[in-house]
């Protein structure tokens, strides 16, 4: 399915019958995303978030994902109305314990990442996957506050999940290997193409978009050239399907930031130290299209609160 967003099952599609459950801890973009994702491909998914008003944000952001899917023809209305039928709504996590995997896509801060898993642990399905969404972090450092980290799998999607085809799957130190499989078939079962990666802070693709990205901050820093021209010759020079900058505010400049300084604390190597300038830019809260203003600046979206 490379190069096209996922499309729901056929009727005749044996998940159909399966309804495994899926549950997704944090409704952000990236868990809208996935709850979508595995809705279309006929899992029950319950999306999950900490207050009502982060729950309401999060029904918001599933619609947006499917509405976009079917404006670019790759997605039929009907589908997209099975997706939604597909997903309900929690605040908190006593509803998790009927699911087969877990999913959590919550803020890249690893503290943060330990304490939820403990919570997910204590209340999961002993025998559900457990599996975080994390873009950098190592996953032993993830499972250290569970009682049993065999359970525990990073499975890294990428944004728009509907349009991205690929996941990668990241076995921590004590990862069983039946884990590890269950991970692959359910990634699968999406419609992604998986890699692996070994259990290093970020993994493959990240470490890569960072020196990329971070060095296009650095150039527009230096006045190398415009945002334009650099995100211009990114996109023409190297068939990129938006340039660096674009990507960044796409991102997060804030997520950025992060993973950046996470890799640095990783390697201790000078390509991982971030731009001055992007640390300005999120001290000063111009965090990309999520605050409306980083590189580049963006209108409300339609419908949009506020």
């Amino acid at each position: 399915m490379e190069g096209s967003d996922a499309a729901a099952p056929s009727e005749s599609d044996p998940r159909r019958s399966v309804r495994k459950r899926v549950f997704v801890v944090g409704g952000g973009i990236m868990g809208s995303g996935i709850a979508a994702q595995a809705a279309l491909a006929g899992y029950a998914v319950t999306l999950e978030d900490i207050s009502e008003e982060l729950v309401e944000r999060a029904r918001r952001n599933v619609e947006q994902a499917l509405d976009g899917a079917v404006r670019r023809g790759k997605l039929a209305p009907s589908a997209r109305e099975e997706a939604i039928g597909n997903i309900e709504a929690a605040i908190g996590l006593r509803r998790a314990d009927t699911a087969q995997f877990v999913v959590e896509a919550a803020p890249e801060n690893l503290e943060l990442k330990r304490t939820l898993f403990a919570e997910i642990e204590a209340v999961a399905s002993p025998t559900a996957i457990l599996a975080t969404n994390t873009s950098s972090l190592p996953i032993t450092s993830i499972a250290s506050g569970v009682k049993d980290p065999g359970r525990v799998v990073g499975l890294h999607f990428f944004n728009p999940v509907l349009a991205m085809p690929l996941v990668e799957l990241i076995p921590g130190a004590r990862t069983r290997p039946e884990v590890v499989e269950a991970a692959r078939s359910f990634a699968v079962d999406l419609g992604k193409t998986v890699v692996t990666s070994r259990d290093t802070p970020g993994f493959v693709t990240t470490r890569a978009l960072a020196v990329l990205g971070n060095e296009a901050v650095w150039m527009l820093y230096e006045g190398t050239a415009t945002r334009e021209d650099i995100d211009t010759a990114y996109k023409l020079g190297f068939r990129h399907p938006m340039g660096p900058l674009e990507l960044l505010d796409l991102v997060g400049l804030d997520t950025a930031l992060s993973i950046l300084d996470i890799l640095w604390e990783g390697f201790k190597d000078t390509k991982y130290r971030a731009c001055p300038l992007l640390r300005t830019m999120v001290s000063a809260k111009k965090l990309g299209r999520k605050t409306g203003e980083g590189f580049y600046s963006y209108p409300p979206a339609p419908g949009a609160p506020g």
